[in-house]
């Protein structure tokens, strides 16, 4: 299972996943990582002791373990979780073998569908991670993922989950109501979508967690323009599709043109959650 959110592309969608796995690794926060490290060792897990065992939700390609694996050290074994049989091949073949210091990395894949798995499933654990999935859950999906992971006792990484802010430069009049519709569009079907993180929040710290939040923005064109064109496409097309009026017509073109020509800045915002059993609890 992969995020949509940010996806002008069909949902889990190896292209679209490859053409932005860059721009997600630059934008992921690494200020979780110390914090993280500190309650792993803490649970008696990384270096000079027993393997991490980490459980990666909706893996998609396995780019969240790409990442995080080689930041931390000391051997690990993760289970990659994933609903499409292509994708979890993927990412099998492409985890890392090493930690940070070189310690050994393994993986094991398992077809399934995030809505079935339960705190039994995740039992003996020491982090969940996901990343792009908060903003695709309904409020009911949520509260069933924290359950699990606090049933299970384990810390939790989420990464780049939507926030409902995007600054284009030069601005548009357009702007605020195409991002209002693209936002509208994100809570169909009772998603969440750029109300994730907030809700996430406070869901966990009813549980007795602490969480606590980082900036992880893209920053896209004109230096990753061929992402930036196919998120443009993605995101105005859902915003008219949400709201027709939302834009004058020729606004994609140009739009599209001034991209193409490296006049087109865009900043696309997100927010990492870090979650943390016993902790003080710093609101999102």
């Amino acid at each position: 299972m992969s995020s949509v959110s940010d996806n002008p592309l069909p949902a889990f969608e190896p292209d679209w996943l490859a053409l932005r796995e860059e721009t997600d690794a630059d934008a992921r926060a690494t200020a979780p990582l110390d914090p993280l490290r500190v309650h792993l060792a803490g649970r008696g897990a990384g270096p000079s002791a027993r393997p991490i065992r980490v459980a990666d939700l909706g893996c998609g390609t396995g780019s969240q373990g790409r990442w995080l694996a080689p930041k931390l050290s000391g051997a690990q074994k993760w289970v990659l979780y994933d609903i499409d049989p292509g994708l979890l091949s993927l990412a099998g073949v492409r985890m890392p073998a090493r930690a940070a210091d070189g310690s050994p990395v393994s993986a094991r894949m398992c077809l399934r569908d995030l809505g079935s798995i339960t705190a039994p499933d995740l039992a003996g654990f020491d982090l969940v991670t996901a990343s792009a999935l908060l903003d695709l859950l309904t409020r009911e999906e949520l509260e069933a993922v924290a359950g699990a992971v606090a049933e299970a006792g384990c810390a939790a990484l989420f990464t780049l989950s939507v926030v409902g802010r995007v600054e284009l430069f030069p601005s548009d009049p357009d702007d605020p109501a195409l991002a209002k519709a693209f936002n509208e569009h994100q809570r169909r079907a009772d998603r969440l979508g750029p109300d994730a993180v907030g809700a996430a929040g406070e869901v966990f710290a009813e549980l007795g967690y602490g969480t606590s939040s980082f900036p992880s923005p893209w920053r896209l064109c004109p230096e990753r323009i061929p992402l930036t064109t196919a998120w443009l496409r993605g995101w105005v097309g859902a915003a008219l599709e949400q709201d027709p009026q939302a834009a004058a017509t020729g606004y994609l073109e140009r739009r599209l043109g001034e991209c193409e020509r490296g006049e087109l800045g865009v900043v696309v915002h997100h927010t990492d959650l870090l979650v943390i059993p016993g902790e003080s609890a710093e609101r999102p």
